[in-house]
């Protein structure tokens, strides 16, 4: 048993929720790939996309936002215990961090043009 008193299972929900509204009042990318991901799901809707192809975006969009959230709880935790002082070693891993979430959404892009490009040409053609 650790130091800290056990939390509960509502408890675990409570934070999971507080940590949410955290990175949505601190981070403006994360408010954007919201505003994106609602935007690309009401579009899924109108061009009636497949079970399997919505459950391939809503993984996409998970993925983006997820590794956003692990960025700024990297770029939080470092600043913590850094003090907001420089060290390359923790510029490093905010790069390497900030990398990730360039390289989720990258792969997003790729996979929405792929899904969205072959829905809008099968709409075109008949």
């Amino acid at each position: 048993m650790s130091k800290f008193k056990k939390q509960g299972f509502s408890n675990t929900f409570k934070n999971a929720r507080k940590g949410m509204r955290i990175v949505l009042k601190s981070e403006i990318n994360i408010r954007v790939h919201f505003c994106v991901a609602m935007a690309v799901i009401a579009l899924a809707f109108v061009l009636d996309f497949s079970i399997e192809r919505m459950c391939i975006l809503l993984l996409t969009i998970a993925f983006v936002i997820v590794t956003e959230m692990l960025n700024s709880a990297v770029e939080f935790a470092l600043d913590a215990v850094f003090h907001n002082k420089y060290s390359r070693l923790v510029g490093m891993a905010k790069d390497i961090s900030a990398g990730a979430v360039m390289f989720a959404s990258v792969t997003a892009i790729v996979i929405g043009v792929i899904l969205f490009g072959s829905a809008v040409l099968d709409l075109l053609q008949g």
